[in-house]
């Protein structure tokens, strides 16, 4: 049987020029085949330009999502479509490079945040830990270690434990992802199994590389996941970015605000028929946010029953811009 990757990259060179048939034809592969490799290739796609391997994704995995968040930001998953730049030719820079939204991707196609939910660090920031903004201290996440943010999109903060629990290729020389900047993500281990030494990995939770030149991790403990980018990006501003959902006709809606003290029993339910439920209490209240596809395309009719908005029920239609 011929593996999918390998198509994907005869394909390529049979299209392209001799001339572009490069080094970095080699990097679209290992993107390509790191998604075929861990069994993703039927819900991820891949395609390669002459300077990134895009990866194609509805942000939205096949685990259990939402399950076990106290600090919610009364913020559901819904699918956005996303394409995910990687640097073919990846170099290193000269300082680490942050930002307020995802510096990677999952091979599932789920974007990767640092571990923060206060924005992007300074330099400063890096060195030291931020407690009172570190998503999994506090409780925001799910116990996949992702959650939905203000784009109503599901995204990891942390190692993503369900999804590495689903790939065909588990196991410490798999790719579970890759940053912005080229270079793979790793688990908690080194590629050959070996434990990683106290003080190897950088402030962006990185190493040297034998064969990409550069590798981020994992970790049990913080920044527990890439906390910034070591390579350069000469577009770093325009990386892409998951818009909030939109009121028809009426402009972005309203982030949530996170409910005093956390709520309880969040359970975030999904149904054949495309609806979903994310059901929890507060004070002894029991609120909701719930959605159905609507009939236009991206568009999904919601009714809420919200700590944000004071515990009123709202119904409308929402959008993807």
């Amino acid at each position: 049987m011929i593996h999918p990757a390998a198509v994907a990259m005869v394909t390529l060179m049979l299209i392209a020029p001799v001339s572009t048939v490069t080094a970095h034809d080699d990097h679209c592969f290992a993107v390509t085949a790191s998604v075929s490799d861990a069994g993703f290739d039927k819900r991820v796609t891949v395609s390669c330009t002459d300077s990134h391997a895009i990866i194609h994704s509805d942000t939205y995995p096949d685990h259990e999502k939402m399950t076990g968040i106290v600090g919610t930001n009364e913020q559901v998953p819904v699918p956005a479509e996303y394409g995910a730049p990687i640097i073919l030719s990846p170099t290193l820079g000269t300082a680490p490079l942050t930002r307020d939204a995802a510096l990677g991707v999952a091979v599932n196609g789920v974007p990767i945040y640092d571990y923060t939910g206060g924005g992007e660090m300074s330099q400063k920031d890096l060195a030291h830990h931020q407690a009172h903004h570190d998503t999994l201290q506090t409780e925001q996440l799910d116990v996949c270690g992702g959650h939905a943010g203000r784009g109503d999109d599901y995204h990891y903060h942390v190692k993503p434990g369900c999804m590495i629990a689903k790939m065909a290729n588990a196991g410490d020389d798999a790719i579970i992802g890759w940053a912005f900047d080229g270079f793979p993500i790793y688990g908690d281990n080194n590629p050959d199994g070996s434990l990683i030494a106290p003080g190897d990995l950088d402030l962006c939770n990185g190493q040297p590389d034998e064969t990409y030149g550069y590798r981020y991790h994992t970790s049990t403990d913080a920044p527990y996941i890439v906390q910034c980018l070591m390579g350069k990006v000469a577009d770093f501003e325009r990386l892409p970015r998951v818009p909030p959902l939109s009121v028809a006709g009426r402009g972005a809606a309203a982030p949530g605000r996170p409910p005093q003290g956390g709520v309880q029993r969040l359970i975030f339910t999904e149904n054949a028929d495309g609806s979903r439920s994310m059901d929890y209490s507060f004070k002894g209240e029991a609120y909701y946010i719930r959605y159905t596809p609507a009939t236009r395309s991206g568009c999904y009719n919601f009714t809420t029953r919200t700590v944000t908005n004071g515990g009123k029920v709202h119904t409308g239609e929402y959008c993807r811009r």
